[in-house]
């Protein structure tokens, strides 16, 4: 029988796999997102005691995207508190694209939930601060947190994003008008698209995702980044609505909290265990990388990282991979 693989080498393994899978297109409907190299690709885990291996293009920067609505939904619980943001945002699974428009009418009263474009505005309008300067001030130092250093946006890609959201300034105009959210609209949509354009490495989301594994602190740092109350909820919304029209079929197959973005990038988290992060930029029809997918399926199969795997799949990770660096 042979020796048991190390953790990194089935991270190097998973990486030679799929770094020629060619499937997939980068997003174009951001111009600025539309320019990135669609050869590059990463895979981290950090572990919830503080260990970090990478493989590929770990170091490489790229905006976070969609992966921001997770943490701002963090932001918005500590801000006001479950039940009121619950009044405003909604947790309900929609079977509907990231984009849609259509649930939004008089009688929904709150966007579906905060995974989608809608209810991640919607989130985001709840963001406190004394205009725009201090609310994403707030913002960034959140991130920091999370991340472990500071924090940028590329400005670049939010005035692309700010002068072809055309869409999302269409919610925002219904939900305004609905009063979902408040007369701040403009101020809280450039804080959405800043939150999107926030510059991170896959490494950094892999930290990120560790430290929802480790109850809401960062296991390099020791900082606090969001009440260990609220991760309940925020996991529990990456499960169900994470991975947009494609939730139902990620819960089945990989089974663990998800978050994905259209600039390329995946998190995953396995609570109390580890967090995942891949970077690939070509995404499948529903908006998720292509890459992205195929690892977490294969890792989540060779971990049995599932929910519902028997008992002894993830408690035995950090025992597993306990001798490596």
């Amino acid at each position: 029988m042979g020796a048991t693989p190390s953790f990194q080498s089935i991270l190097d393994d998973l990486y030679d796999r799929y770094k020629s899978f060619n499937d997939g297109q980068v997003a174009s409907y951001i111009p600025e997102l539309a320019k990135v190299n669609p050869d590059l690709f990463s895979i981290c885990v950090a572990t919830a005691d503080g260990r970090v291996f990478t493989t590929g293009d770990a170091d490489q920067l790229f905006t976070i995207q969609s992966i921001a609505k997770v943490f701002v939904y963090g932001m918005a619980l500590d801000d006001h508190g479950r039940d009121k943001v619950l009044a405003k945002v909604g947790v309900e699974p929609t079977g509907d694209p990231f984009n849609s428009i259509i649930r939004l009418d008089e009688h929904s009263k709150r966007p579906d939930n905060p995974m989608i474009n809608a209810g991640a505005i919607a989130t985001t309008s709840l963001i406190k601060g004394n205009g725009p300067t201090e609310r994403l001030n707030r913002m960034l130092d959140m991130f920091r947190h999370y991340v472990g250093h500071d924090v940028y946006i590329d400005m670049s890609v939010f005035v692309s994003e700010r002068s072809t959201g055309h869409r999302n300034r269409a919610m925002a105009s219904l939900m305004r008008h609905f009063g979902m959210i408040d007369d701040r609209m403009d101020e809280s949509l450039d804080l959405y698209f800043q939150q999107c354009s926030m510059m991170v490495t896959c490494q950094d989301l892999a930290v990120m995702a560790a430290t929802l594994a480790n109850c809401g602190v960062n296991p390099l740092t020791g900082d606090r980044a969001v009440p260990g109350c609220y991760i309940r909820d925020i996991l529990s919304v990456m499960y169900t609505c994470g991975m947009y029209n494609f939730a139902g079929e990620w819960a089945y197959k990989v089974g663990i909290p998800a978050k994905s973005g259209v600039s390329g990038g995946i998190i995953a988290v396995v609570p109390h265990q580890l967090g995942i992060a891949v970077f690939s930029p070509p995404l499948d029809s529903h908006g998720n990388s292509v890459r992205g997918i195929k690892v977490c399926e294969d890792l989540a199969q060779q971990l049995e990282l599932h929910m519902f795997d028997p008992p002894m799949g993830c408690s035995h990770i950090l025992e597993r991979i306990g001798h490596e660096q």
